[in-house]
């Protein structure tokens, strides 16, 4: 090869080295400016709470990769083994996994607030115009009155509005026979509650059942936004101060490697910007800030505490709930009828 072509070969291997080093250089600064790939957060959660998330995690997705480089998913679930935190309606829920061995004990305190970043309550929700004249927990059971609520048994929005309507007379000093009475003829006017609070509005709402739901504070503001002026809020004199919880699954996260994200999560939900969106969405934010600028959207109720009905949450369940509790007593669980097939198998049917 004479000297220019190897001149010019020269040229074009040097050229090619060149753009080979500047492509090079451009994939490793392309790849270091993109996100870390991360992991998936499987966050369990109750009924109620589904607007609410679906709101809140991609503000929490777009906030921790900003603060991380790391990109992490949040796949919302209500029916799952294999969460790696836990947003419940009652603490007890969560005390049930620590039983277990899932949570570690002391969960409440790893988190502000006793690990409670919202409070909620029963409230009700009437027909437009409030026909039935229903002000408060006596106006229920009057004899032309059908009330909507779901079944306790599945729902934590169910387990509330018993302890509500228990402490609505023990709590203006009323006895537990008394309360035991009034909760029987709670139920009688409660045709076949729903599994969860979302059938439960529905039957009200989309089958139009009922005078009157029972339902969470934040389920009732979205059900009159919903309905452009066909239903309306009653918020009763007392009811009581819901405190649903959150935790992270310690044995879950160590299994799936998420630790640092799903605390990361969690202590989000007690951020400003987070709250905001809690009150949003209807729920009363803990930060008092947040809580003072939708005071119109609050109402002031006399709420009390799970203390004047049990000793605890824990207790609360145990005493109302636990098989032969007080709600087996309201309302018996009912014996499916025995087939004749099986009682007398050798008869001709």
């Amino acid at each position: 090869m004479n000297s220019a072509k190897r001149s010019t070969s020269t040229r074009w291997l040097n050229a090619l080295g060149i753009v080979a080093a500047i492509s090079a250089v451009a994939a490793v600064a392309w790849k270091n400016s993109q996100p870390a790939i991360g992991s998936v957060l499987i966050h369990l959660s109750y009924n109620s709470t589904q607007e609410l998330f679906g709101d809140l995690n991609p503000k929490f997705v777009k906030t921790y990769e900003r603060n991380s480089g790391i990109h992490v998913a949040v796949n919302q679930s209500d029916a799952s083994n294999n969460a790696d935190v836990v947003t419940f309606a009652m603490p007890s829920e969560v005390n049930e996994l620590q039983r277990k061995g899932l949570i570690a004990e002391g969960w409440a305190g790893r988190l502000p607030g006793h690990s409670q970043p919202y409070t909620s309550t029963v409230v009700f929700v009437v027909r437009k115009g409030n026909p039935k004249a229903i002000h408060d927990w006596p106006d229920l059971v009057r004899k032309d009155v059908t009330v909507v609520t779901p079944d306790p048994r599945s729902s934590g929005n169910g387990k509330l509005s018993v302890l509500a309507a228990w402490g609505s007379v023990v709590r203006r000093g009323g006895s537990d026979a008394s309360a035991l009475a009034y909760l029987r003829q709670l139920y009688a006017h409660v045709p076949v509650p729903d599994a969860k609070a979302r059938g439960a509005k529905e039957t009200f709402s989309e089958d139009k059942v009922g005078d009157v739901l029972l339902t969470w504070e934040n389920q009732a503001l979205i059900e009159r936004a919903d309905s452009r002026g066909e239903y309306e809020i009653v918020y009763p004199p007392v009811s009581i101060l819901a405190e649903p919880a959150v935790a992270w699954v310690d044995s879950a996260v160590a299994r799936h490697h998420t630790e640092a994200s799903a605390k990361a999560y969690l202590q989000y939900l007690f951020t400003a910007p987070a709250q905001e969106i809690i009150a949003k969405d209807g729920y009363r934010p803990v930060d008092a800030a947040v809580l003072a600028k939708y005071s119109k959207q609050f109402p002031a109720m006399n709420l009390f505490p799970v203390t004047a009905v049990a000793k605890d949450w824990d207790d609360a369940s145990e005493k109302f709930f636990a098989a032969g509790g007080i709600f087996d007593q309201v309302r018996p669980v009912p014996v499916p009828p025995v087939s004749l097939a099986v009682a007398a198998p050798n008869r001709p049917i």
